[in-house]
């Protein structure tokens, strides 16, 4: 027994066991109930891929809104949020450590808020009233006469989520890169000076970029995996799920809707498997650009 303790594999039994119980076991679950009718209450009824089949030709509102809404969010706050972790770590990289330390404190510390009191003080600054500090803003320049209902408008409720994600934006992704950055061998900067660089762009794209290539893959993952699994700021700042006429409703709060409102938990697992199999395929993408090729 003492022998077999010795093998290093004992070592990665925890952390399988874990992943198994949180990861593997729940897909598993998932996939096998989007195949029934489950209301949490009787037990599951196989039905095949009814569920699957009424998500794409019966249910308009995953169609045309939920899965463009989806999609448009995470493109834009995907690669937007991606580029400015980078460029932040990049910038922080080229001061000294103490002030370093502080922003990246600050810049960090808003991934950190919890949902409720994020959605409480962006509530304050869009607020529908003349009280809000946008609004107010706004009529104090003459550019509007009346308060706009920012939070309850299709026109404008995405547009505030993105902001609202972006600003939220710089997790665990931005510290490995900043890691990353720093991280680098100084020498092959001066070796390249010597090669022929001439500027900071030529740096950042032939000797930074190269060199924390798992940095910039597990940031990239990271932004993928946060932008698809967003919802509850839509509902948090509009105050209603499904969100006004749909325009902020994302995948999630339709797994929400059908999965804790409507006890619909079949359905609602055949929406999240829909989900697994999007966020997989642009991760894929994602490690085919980033990974390492051998």
């Amino acid at each position: 027994m003492i022998r077999h303790m010795n093998r290093p594999a004992w070592f990665i039994v925890p952390y399988w066991s874990l992943f198994a119980l949180f990861v593997i076991i729940p897909v598993l679950a998932a996939i096998a109930l989007s195949f029934t009718y489950f209301n949490a209450i009787q037990a599951p009824r196989f039905i095949g891929i009814t569920n699957y089949i009424e998500l794409i030709t019966m249910d308009t509102v995953f169609m045309q809104f939920v899965l463009s809404n989806t999609l448009r969010f995470a493109l834009i706050v995907g690669p937007v949020g991606y580029f400015l972790a980078f460029m932040l770590a990049w910038t922080l990289a080229q001061i000294s450590a103490k002030p370093r330390m502080v922003l990246a404190i600050i810049l960090y510390s808003p991934s950190l808020t919890l949902g409720v009191a994020m959605a409480a003080m962006w509530r304050i600054i869009f607020s529908d009233d003349s009280q809000g500090y946008l609004n107010s803003l706004l009529i104090n320049w003459g550019v509007i006469l009346e308060p706009i209902a920012f939070l309850q408008s299709p026109q404008y409720l995405m547009s505030i989520m993105i902001i609202v994600s972006l600003w939220s934006s710089m997790g665990v992704g931005f510290l490995a890169m900043l890691a990353g950055v720093l991280n680098i061998d100084q020498t092959l900067y001066e070796a390249a000076y010597m090669d022929g660089i001439r500027n900071r762009a030529q740096e950042i794209f032939y000797i930074t970029i190269p060199s924390m290539k798992p940095q910039m893959l597990f940031g990239a993952v990271m932004a993928v995996v946060t932008t698809f699994q967003a919802g509850g700021i839509g509902v948090m700042l509009s105050g209603t799920n499904p969100t006004p006429q749909y325009a902020g409703q994302l995948i999630v709060n339709h797994i929400e809707d059908f999965g804790f409102i409507r006890y619909m938990m079949g359905y609602a697992a055949a929406v999240s498997v829909v989900l697994l199999l999007m966020v997989y395929f642009i991760s894929k993408v994602t490690w085919g650009i980033l990974g390492e090729k051998e």
